[in-house]
């Protein structure tokens, strides 16, 4: 991770694509709270990727889902996200001792 925005730090490959739309996606939620059509939308990153994105993120604690309600752009059900750790849940790992 970068120790200045704590950012993924995703290995330079042969697809520094995935790098630099998996940072745009990163920054942006980092300063939005949005549903994967909301960042698509704004980023222009495919919403097929931002999914894969999301799930990758959550694996390394990085994005929470906030609230699950009508997404603003498609009108449907969806999760708002984030990256930003101010909005995460506080951790129940303490309540566990």
């Amino acid at each position: 991770m970068n120790k200045q925005d704590n950012s993924p730090n995703i290995r330079q490959g042969k697809d520094s694509n995935k790098r630099t739309q998996l940072q745009t996606i990163f920054t942006y939620l980092r300063n939005h709270i949005a549903t994967a059509s909301m960042v698509t939308d704004a980023t222009g990153v495919p919403q097929k990727c931002i999914t894969r994105y999301k799930r990758d993120l959550e694996e390394l604690g990085l994005l929470t889902e906030v609230k699950y309600c009508y997404c603003e752009k498609t009108k449907h059900l969806a999760w708002y996200l984030t990256t930003n750790p101010k909005h995460f849940p506080p951790s129940n790992q303490l309540k566990m001792f």
